[in-house]
């Protein structure tokens, strides 16, 4: 992991186990009991930021995920949900709508996704329905 980069000090945030630095900024009052039984909030929010020259590893969560642009633009890799991530298509988020980047993603349940590094920094927010929580996060090892 890199040392905190500015952006990171200035929003607080920590490293994220799959790459990158996040922080959770809200999370529903409202609860949802799944069909296993956990609670979890209806909905998390969280920034994620991205710095150049970084990426994150192959990971899925048992929610949907909405990424949503906030400043420069990132490379995501979405790989079905299979056993392990198989013919990855890749997405661009970010805010040059002309040059065809989307700002807004879904990442649908138990797909796997990855980042790919670029040549800037960049900060998306990432909304979780059901709520995210570690233990519905499976991360490829190395």
């Amino acid at each position: 992991m890199s040392e905190r980069p500015a952006l990171a000090e200035a929003l607080d945030l920590e490293p994220h186990p799959e790459g990158g630095w996040y922080r959770r900024t809200w999370a529903s009052p409202v609860p949802v009991t799944l069909p296993d039984g956990r609670v979890r909030p209806t909905a998390t929010l969280i920034h994620f930021l991205l710095p150049a020259g970084e990426s994150s590893a192959w990971h899925r969560v048992s929610s949907d995920e909405q990424w949503i642009a906030q400043q420069g633009a990132v490379t995501l890799e979405l790989a079905g949900a299979g056993a392990s991530p198989d013919g990855p298509e890749a997405r661009v988020v970010g805010l040059d709508l002309a040059a065809g980047e989307l700002p807004q993603l879904l990442v649908p349940s138990g797909v796997w996704q990855r980042t790919v590094p670029s040549a800037h920094d960049a900060l998306v927010s990432c909304m979780v329905s059901p709520g995210f929580d570690f233990d519905d996060f499976e991360l490829v090892a190395d």
